[in-house]
């Protein structure tokens, strides 16, 4: 199938309208998201003064008080790049109620049309959350020690745009198991959990002991939200640095293989109904 490169502009540009239209939402909803922060300090202060109390240290795993907060910020930023609300279910559900019979009749692909939509989504998100996360970076800039050095930054800010790509094609990959199965729910809800725990949102990794965090690391899921952190907060660098963007980058491509390769099976068995 082949489309035309202007037909993705056309819907970049149709799909940036769209997201517009609801632009005081995307700020609302963004500074939302920021107030549970406010719990995670209160945590936080609470189990590093017991800590403390008990062993007489105020570091946990290589973190302090003030950098586990900026580590958890920095998390923020991760997910926002990499989530990908409503992906997989869409797919599943256009796959169940036959909507994804447009793609099979019409010159235009599935996956980039969808990977079009979401890149629009996330411009208008930024756009228009740019306010609500200076605002809250203002405040709480006494918990970052400073900028990191430019190659490092650069790293970060290149772990962000795999971040994006990764959380695409991994939920993508995902989605297309509605050509297999009719109900994708439970399945949705268990790689939730483990992305919240796993990917690094909730605590950073390091905090898993021995075999554990190593098995962790060996997963993609980490690359969506604990390791664009970590870049920023000098804790991967140099070689570990270039080895953690080029596993990144292969994990990217993989999925993007796995979604490809499962729509192209599944449509060889999809039945075409409803619609």
């Amino acid at each position: 199938m082949i489309t035309r490169p202007a037909t993705y502009w056309t819907v970049l540009f149709i799909s940036l309208q769209e997201r517009l239209v609801y632009r005081g939402e995307f700020a609302m909803s963004t500074l939302m998201r920021f107030l549970p922060i406010i719990t995670q300090i209160f945590l936080w202060q609470a189990i590093f003064s017991a800590i403390e109390v008990e062993r007489g240290s105020e570091t946990i795993a290589g973190y302090t008080f003030h950098g586990m907060i900026a580590y958890y910020l920095l998390t923020t930023i991760s997910r926002a790049f990499s989530s990908m609300p409503g992906l997989a279910s869409g797919i599943a559900r256009d796959i169940r109620d036959g909507t994804v019979k447009k793609f099979l009749i019409q010159p235009i692909d599935m996956v980039s049309f969808l990977l079009v939509r979401r890149l629009a989504h996330k411009l208008v998100y930024y756009m228009v959350a740019l306010g609500p996360f200076a605002l809250v970076f203002f405040l709480f800039r006494g918990f970052f020690e400073g900028w990191p050095e430019p190659h490092v930054f650069a790293g970060f800010v290149l772990s962000l745009l795999l971040a994006f790509l990764l959380g695409f094609f991994l939920e993508a990959t995902l989605g297309m198991i509605g050509f297999w199965f009719l109900e994708v729910t439970s399945l949705m809800f268990v790689y939730m959990l483990l992305n919240f725990f796993f990917s690094g949102h909730m605590f950073p990794i390091d905090l898993l002991p021995g075999i554990w965090g190593d098995l962790v690391r060996l997963l993609p899921l980490q690359y969506l939200a604990y390791f664009p952190a970590a870049v920023f907060l000098g804790r991967v660098s140099g070689p570990a640095l270039a080895a953690g963007l080029a596993t990144q980058f292969a994990w990217v491509v993989f999925f993007a293989v796995a979604a490809r390769v499962a729509f192209h099976f599944g449509v060889r068995r999809y039945s075409g109904f409803g619609g």
